[in-house]
């Protein structure tokens, strides 16, 4: 397809790509001609090379406008096993953007070879775009992959995620559910991972009735929860200080044998202690102790420093002398915390009254 034709069919996109000048590109011309000059090919791709000596052949061709160079070294990187990285792209940036260069792009890499080395090309640049926050352009470059009559190269969930990504982290809800309409048009169905970005963003906003009906969607559509997806439910109860449906959720994981995360600990942690719950913070704590000595020592560790932080010395002391009978290690500072205060819990008491005097 033409450039002039693929510019006049995308004119009424509803994911319009904006127009910004385009700069030329002559910064490694000389590289590009001591690389790409007619020489043996195993000279100009070495079977040892790495996904970094790639990157920069790739930006290099791509800066000098040899869009020719930039389709073998593309094609030759995924046969040396050199996968595309967050890097491939970096010639691309804000100002060098230009509705130009994406259509050349777009043309360059349908000519990749079918499969894999195609596919990610595509893959890749939607990353890069939306790195720019360019989520209209890469909406773009996915209308363009759907096109493919061939079908080796159409999109998927994947090709989706850095899109959806974006758009959540950015609380445009909406915009990312116009994409999720956008993927069922195309026929690809929200997998865990696209569902996940919907319940990160409703629980870190607090919003724990959404987040229930991202859940609920994902049991119709036969989706399981992991321990990610927890986790996130978890952080969102704790936001609202509804800790105790946190503790509920993570006695489902417990029951289900969903394994649960440090940071789920620390979720439930947090909100005990914001809430004044101090001993309730201890009998959870204390209620996973015995199973794994690693996670012992972190949760235990963990608590009464966030104890002394609160100006909690005597409830300090009693974690601490736990952590002591079960022979767990202390660290420097809770140590010497210890032996200073252990057996006069009322010290930390006068030393609290005295501060707020």
């Amino acid at each position: 397809m033409h450039t002039a034709q693929f510019e006049e069919q995308n004119s009424d996109s509803p994911f319009n790509t904006m127009s910004f000048l385009s700069k030329p590109f002559n910064k490694y011309k000389t590289l590009l001609s001591s690389l790409f000059r007619s020489t043996p090919a195993a000279k100009q791709f070495p079977d040892d090379s790495t996904s970094t000596y790639y990157d920069e052949l790739t930006n290099a061709a791509a800066t000098s406008g040899d869009f020719n160079a930039l389709r073998d070294v593309l094609n030759k990187r995924i046969q040396h096993n050199c996968l595309n990285t967050k890097r491939t792209f970096n010639f691309i940036t804000n100002e060098t953007f230009s509705p130009s260069l994406l259509n050349d792009l777009l043309q360059t890499l349908s000519t990749l070879n079918h499969g894999v080395t195609r596919k990610t090309a595509f893959d890749s640049l939607v990353i890069r775009l939306c790195k720019l926050n360019r989520v209209d352009d890469a909406l773009h470059v996915i209308e363009y992959m759907a096109r493919d009559d061939a079908g080796c190269c159409r999109p998927s969930a994947t090709t989706f995620y850095p899109v959806l990504n974006h758009l959540t982290r950015q609380k445009a809800l909406d915009q990312a559910r116009r994409v999720v309409d956008f993927m069922s048009k195309l026929g690809v169905k929200l997998d865990l991972t696209g569902h996940k970005y919907f319940l990160s963003a409703h629980c870190y906003a607090g919003d724990v009735a959404a987040a229930a009906g991202v859940l609920k969607k994902m049991e119709e559509d036969g989706i399981g929860a992991d321990a990610r997806t927890f986790d996130a439910l978890v952080l969102g109860a704790c936001k609202v200080k509804k800790v105790d449906g946190a503790i509920v959720l993570v006695r489902r994981m417990v029951d289900d044998g969903v394994p649960i995360l440090y940071s789920t600990h620390m979720f439930v942690i947090g909100g005990l202690l914001r809430m004044n719950c101090y001993e309730q913070a201890l009998s959870y704590v204390k209620g996973f102790g015995g199973k794994d000595k690693a996670l012992d020592a972190e949760l235990f560790r963990c608590l009464p420093s966030k104890l002394v932080g609160l100006n909690r010395f005597k409830e300090a002391v009693i974690v601490l002398e736990e952590m002591d009978q079960r022979g767990l290690p202390m660290g420097s500072k809770l140590r010497i915390f210890y032996e200073k205060n252990a057996g006069n819990e009322d010290k930390g008491e006068k030393k609290k009254k005295k501060n707020s005097s």
